[in-house]
């Protein structure tokens, strides 16, 4: 979307909390273990959200391709399903940023391997470097070289490219362009190393806005690409000619024909504007280049398309329409592989009426475009848009022509048409991936036919979360960029994103605990109000009015019973509304800035929290007085919420690595806090549905507990903590908001920064399980699958399938068995381990004790090994010895 996503929570963390350099993409290895639940974790269906800045096709294999979020991570498509497979999602909270992805590579020699250079920001924000992770099964599984630099998934510039290239013929070699003055960098060993190509003349000069003091806009965006000519190498010999895009708009391109040896300013080629692509049609013998005058992917005012005859080295201005005529600048770029001479464009940086999109059949020579207009405001379009997937995408908006609803998109920066079949193009917007499996009909006169191919594919940015007790929504969310949504049904996509008003980003709702059909919600918007209410539970909404000085939306809160509202606007003070916001009186005694939040029980009773300091208001907003208790988080990164049923019970969590960091419980109303003495770390709290016998909801938390960071629920208050998510699941940053499901035991609501809201449910149903069990006693045969699944230098992961082969039950089982070469347990999950020098026992928890005859129990763990990481041969259950399968 059009506004720049940060993760504005992490900034205030970033001074230790997120840094470090672990020697695997997943989480350093855990120090104790905990116990663990089986839950399976889905995406609450949006489908997209977000920029879609790049879209690959390998070369060599039909129906494999990639896609690339400038904060999501990366996908491959499912050509069965036709849906999008995230692969990022072990990406863990230290290293958070490794979910912006810059370029993406999919190797053409060898289709298995895969490459991604990650990295969020260049300046102050991303605390860690950036990394290229190298994968030889599609992206299932990935290995790690980390740079001595940043990279920018979600800088200026992010739409240009591709940075990242693997040689056609000798696939041992890549080229990554490095932005921030960085210069061009090369591996000749398959990405496990990288050395900078010091004889590379320009490390490119274009910045957005030298006047940024973040350093956001004022970075050199480098190197932009990257192409290799596949006609100038044979066999396993390394392509001797390479182009190279650069940041530079008097010297864009340059080129090696000699495998990189040495490099020269491509001669006569047009200055004055940056190129974004750089596209080789090898059987044509021309290279294409798209040009603007800004590094996109928001802005970009003039532009030109320009072809390079690589074999005379003549230069032509093929731009589809006059330079004077454009007010926007070129970017997507692709040729149709299957018809030599097809070349297709886009005018990525028109805004209104509408993105463009430009056809040739001729190389260049003349052009057809998606739309034009009949008589203005009146337009005739070759294309027909099916939204019906995602109907959404039409923002519920109405508007005067020339606009139309959907739009065709905006931010077009990623088109391709697929290598192995003409008829199939996609093209990536601010908000989805757009796609046709019918392009021929363009070039016969017919309409081409516009659908999402989007599924799988989620990215946006949660801001807060709410599950309500009663009523048709699931969840309601707020979202950045595109405000939110009311899911009726997680596995389908909402009809329409949260309207009248459609805030730009929703930065917090809430709904009334023992009255949720009133809601309300608070956000940003250019022109308009910042506060918005259902009386439906958030099925149709009505704006409310803005205090003076309201810049953003703040946090708003709602009486127990929906009477009245608390909001702390940016811009603005803390104020208070009696009714639905039509009229608004500032609070006295809280600072403006304040996170406030309502008692679930008492409608006259609020919280706040600001700089350390927690406050209550007695009656309903109109004054708040700080509370007494000490020892609370110093900052502002901290988020806190009531208990529903009981009066006064309040959880605050947060902090930061250089002061007071955790969990904390008050059962007074805020008057004293207790810190949770075993979580070291807490970013969110939030409640869900007891389990079975428990008179207490069960907590959940993205935190550290035990050494590890994770997911975690409490059935019991607290006490005891189980990890509930696992290191393929971790999805880079989860602490903005959380939530379980009041109505559904186990059912949990993560927030994420760019893969949309993850749910997971629990393999306990009702929670009748929980930490330990009792002491085994099993009779009768046994058998046992032992599963390496996972293996990184130093590190592994294993499953375990312990089946009853005998004919009476097991109330309770503990298995044992020696490590053939010493490796040790770092991490458990499904059993409780304990481990003594090689021998390891595990145990059943309470939820998995009874095992019936021809049944089996699963359980699985991480572990450390050196040298040899054989598989143990010899298992046994108490006194039996167990057939290994």
């Amino acid at each position: 979307m059009r506004r720049t996503r940060i993760l504005t929570a992490v900034l205030a963390l970033a001074a230790g909390l997120l840094v470090g350099s672990p020697s695997a993409l997943a989480a350093d290895p855990p120090q104790v273990a905990l116990a663990a639940d089986t839950y399976t974790w889905k995406n609450a269906r949006i489908d997209g959200g977000g920029f879609v800045p790049g879209i690959v096709f390998n070369r060599s294999e039909k129906n494999l391709a990639y896609a690339r979020t400038d904060i999501g991570g990366a996908y491959r498509w499912q050509e069965s399903s036709k849906s999008w497979t995230p692969l990022l999602d072990s990406v863990g909270w230290d290293r958070w940023g490794h979910t912006g992805v810059v370029s993406l590579a999919s190797d053409s020699v060898a289709p298995s391997k895969v490459y991604a250079a990650v990295g969020t920001y260049t300046n102050s924000w991303d605390p860690g470097n950036g990394a290229v992770l190298r994968s030889s099964d599609r992206g299932a599984t990935w290995q790690k070289a980390d740079l001595p630099f940043k990279l920018g998934g979600n800088m200026p510039g992010r739409g240009m490219g591709e940075r990242l290239a693997v040689d056609p013929h000798k696939n041992s070699v890549l080229y990554l362009g490095a932005p921030s003055g960085k210069g061009l960098w090369r591996s000749t060993d398959s990405g496990a190393s990288w050395s900078q190509v010091t004889n590379f003349p320009n490390v490119g000069s274009y910045v957005q806005d030298p006047t940024d003091t973040s350093g956001y806009a004022s970075d050199n965006q480098g190197i932009a690409w990257v192409t290799f000519d596949e006609s100038t190498g044979t066999g396993t010999n390394a392509t001797g000619t390479i182009y190279v895009g650069v940041a530079d708009k008097d010297n864009a391109v340059y080129r090696s024909t000699d495998a990189g040896a040495t490099w020269s300013r491509l001669a006569g080629q047009p200055t004055g504007y940056l190129a974004h692509k750089g596209v080789l049609d090898a059987a044509n013998g021309y290279l294409y280049l798209a040009y603007s005058d800004k590094g996109g992917p928001y802005d970009g005012g003039k532009g030109q398309l320009w072809r390079y005859a690589t074999a005379t080295g003549t230069w032509t201005n093929i731009s589809p329409v006059a330079e004077a005529d454009t007010y926007y600048g070129f970017s997507g770029l692709t040729v149709d592989r299957q018809k030599p001479g097809t070349v297709m464009a886009t005018a990525y940086s028109s805004w209104w009426p509408d993105t463009q999109i430009f056809r040739s059949t001729d190389s260049g020579g003349t052009w057809t475009k998606a739309w034009d207009y009949t008589s203005y405001p009146n337009r005739s379009n070759r294309y027909t848009m099916d939204v019906s997937s995602s109907p959404w995408l039409s923002w519920g908006a109405n508007p005067s022509p020339p606009e139309q609803a959907p739009k065709l998109g905006w931010m077009t920066e990623a088109l391709e048409i697929d290598p192995f079949n003409s008829a199939r193009m996609m093209y990536g917007t601010g908000a989805t991936v757009y796609g046709t499996e019918n392009l021929g009909q363009w070039d016969s006169g017919g309409q081409f036919t516009i659908k999402p191919m989007v599924q799988g594919l989620e990215e946006t940015a949660v801001n807060d979360l709410a599950a309500p007790p009663s009523g048709g929504a699931q969840l309601l969310s707020a979202l950045g960029d595109i405000g939110g949504f009311r899911h009726t049904d997680l596995t389908k996509v909402p009809s329409m994103m949260f309207t009248s008003p459609n805030f730009t980003t929703t930065t917090s709702l809430d709904f009334a605990e023992s009255n949720p059909g009133t809601v309300v919600r608070a956000g940003n918007l250019d022109s308009g109000p910042h506060v918005a209410f259902s009386t439906d539970n958030g099925a149709n909404w009505f704006a409310g009015t803005d205090p003076s000085g309201v810049s953003g939306g703040g946090t708003v809160a709602a009486a127990s019973e929906g009477s009245r509202f608390v909001w702390s606007p940016e811009g603005a003070g803390v104020h208070y509304a009696t009714g639905f916001g039509t009229s608004w009186s500032a609070s006295t005694g809280i600072p403006a800035g304040a996170i406030v939040e309502s008692d679930r029980v008492d409608p006259k009773t609020f919280y706040g929290f600001k700089s350390g300091k927690f406050y209550v208001s007695s009656d309903g907003g109109v004054s708040f007085t700080a509370s007494s208790a000490t020892g609370l988080p110093s900052g502002d990164s901290v988020r806190f919420k009531a208990l529903p049923g009981t009066k006064g019970d309040v959880w605050l969590a947060g902090g930061a690595s250089d002061g007071a960091y955790g969990l904390w419980h008050s059962t007074d109303g805020g008057a004293t806090f207790t810190k949770l003495s075993g979580v070291e770390q807490a970013d969110t709290i939030g409640f869900g549905k007891a389990a079975a016998g428990a008179s207490y909801q069960a907590l959940y938390t993205s935190a550290k507990i035990g050494g590890v960071r994770g997911i975690f629920r409490s059935t019991d208050k607290g006490t005891t903590w189980t990890r509930i998510n696992d290191d393929a699941h971790q999805w880079g940053w989860t602490g903005a908001a959380i939530t379980g499901d009041p109505r559904v035991y186990g059912r949990v609501y993560v927030s994420t920064n760019g893969r949309g809201v993850i749910y997971g449910d629990s393999s306990d149903a009702d929670g009748g399980g929980g930490g330990g069990g009792t002491d085994p006693t099993p009779t009768g045969a046994c058998a046992v699958t032992y599963k390496i699944t996972n293996q990184w230098s130093g590190g592994f992961q294993a499953d375990v399938q312990l089946s009853n082969t005998g004919s009476s039950p097991w109330n309770g089982w503990a298995l044992g068995w020696p490590f053939p070469n010493g490796q040790t347990i770092t991490q458990a999950w499904n059993a409780e381990h304990a481990q003594s020098g090689a021998a390891v026992t595990m145990k059943n928890l309470a939820w998995n004790a009874n095992v019936a005859p021809g049944s089996s129990v699963s359980f699985g763990f991480t572990g450390s090994w050196s040298g040899t990481n054989g598989k143990p041969t010899a298992f046994k259950l108490g006194d039996q010895s167990c057939t290994v399968t």
